[in-house]
């Protein structure tokens, strides 16, 4: 067992927090993630088992996969991070809502013949889709409605390959509300029974850039993953919010009240696994964040991502949180760097002395627990992430 120094004096585990959680997530504890991406899913799933009050504050710059092909077609914010975790923390058993999750879940396939793809977004659009004639009929009429949105608004040649039918629904539910995201994610929350809060940082269509060590400048999301074009092989210095050109001032989009009040509700804030920059960082730039966050007298936790990270280029472990603090720093000013982060959290293997350093740099615990997923080393262990989480909070 060991014990953290918060505000109150914490173990970890703390079977009575995790057991109480457990038996009425309804009352559990209102963590809080910045993030985007893929890698934080596994966990929310487990997660919705000890709270339903988490909130996910979600990056809708990304430009890769699917994504983009509707931000091309529509000019509008990513919307693919957003649903795959509106799914993760979705009540999946038949109390909910499972032909709802289904349709939502299903993606178009990707080596259909052209024919046969032609078909079946067809029934899509005038409602025979087998997915859709299983609905309830008014869920039915209003997920149609928003499909027939879209199709009116689809480019010709749009190209509906492996597309998720839930991005589909989320992208005319978008044009239908006057180009406003929050209404329907809000709806599809409902429809799906989330267990949590997913909203995107901020509800505008922009991309983010980032400034490279080797004087370079790239602009776009899948510019810097190393997932769709090659590692960057040269170290980001700071990224920045872009039309797609170029850089926009710093206070040109600012975290909206909705947001700024979940922050200030937060048990707890989680700099959570993910690519540093795209997924988490990314999430830290309109104007407001860091100073919401340093008004906040919570544990705030950064658990870096196991494995290698691409965007990481030469960077130890210690440097990752120089990079989380200098971009909190941009807005926050000059503050503790208790005000913005009070723990890192790393897996136990770990070595002890990229642990010391953080410690000796940044003046904060960086603690080693036993957190990895046995058969998946480079993962976290879902349920062994949660129990810290709801420990600390």
């Amino acid at each position: 067992m060991t014990d953290f120094a918060i505000l109150r004096q914490a173990s970890v585990p703390d079977n009575l927090r995790i057991t109480r959680s457990r038996a009425a997530p309804n009352l559990g504890p209102r963590l809080l993630f910045f993030s985007g991406g893929s890698a934080l899913n596994e966990i929310s799933r487990k997660l919705k088992h000890y709270t339903h009050n988490s909130v996910h504050l979600i990056t809708p710059f990304d430009s890769g996969g699917s994504s983009q092909v509707l931000r091309e077609a529509f000019a509008m914010p990513a919307v693919g991070d957003l649903r795959s975790r509106l799914m993760a923390l979705a009540d999946e058993t038949e109390l909910g809502q499972p032909d709802i999750y289904r349709l939502f879940s299903h993606r178009l396939p990707k080596t259909a013949r052209d024919k046969d793809l032609a078909r079946e977004v067809a029934s899509l659009f005038d409602g025979s889709h087998p997915l859709l004639k299983a609905l309830s009929k008014p869920m039915r009429q209003l997920i149609v409605g928003y499909l027939r949105h879209f199709s009116e608004a689809a480019p010709g040649d749009l190209d509906y390959r492996n597309a998720s039918i839930g991005n589909l629904i989320l992208a005319g539910g978008y044009l239908d509300n006057d180009k406003g995201l929050e209404p329907v994610l809000f709806l599809m929350s409902k429809m799906v029974d989330v267990r949590g809060t997913v909203r995107p940082i901020a509800d505008v269509n922009l991309q983010i850039g980032a400034e490279l060590e080797d004087g370079r400048r790239v602009i776009g999301q899948r510019q810097m993953t190393g997932k769709e074009s090659a590692p960057l092989g040269t170290r980001i210095l700071r990224l920045f919010l872009s039309d797609g050109t170029g850089e926009l001032p710093a206070d040109s989009v600012r975290l909206p009240k909705r947001n700024q009040k979940l922050i200030a509700a937060s048990d707890l804030i989680c700099y959570p696994p993910g690519s540093l920059y795209s997924s988490v960082i990314s999430n830290l730039l309109p104007a407001g964040v860091g100073r919401a966050i340093a008004s906040r007298t919570v544990p705030k936790i950064y658990v870096p991502s196991l494995g290698d990270d691409p965007e990481c280029h030469g960077m130890r472990l210690t440097d990752q949180v120089a990079a989380l603090l200098n971009a909190l720093r941009r807005d926050a000013g000059p503050v503790s760097t208790s005000a913005l982060l009070t723990h890192v959290v790393c897996d136990g293997q770990t070595p002890a002395q990229d642990r010391d350093q953080v410690s000796r740099d940044h003046g904060i615990p960086c603690i080693g627990q036993p957190l990895a997923h046995a058969p998946k080393p480079h993962r976290y262990d879902p349920e062994a992430l949660c129990e810290l989480l709801i420990s600390l909070s």
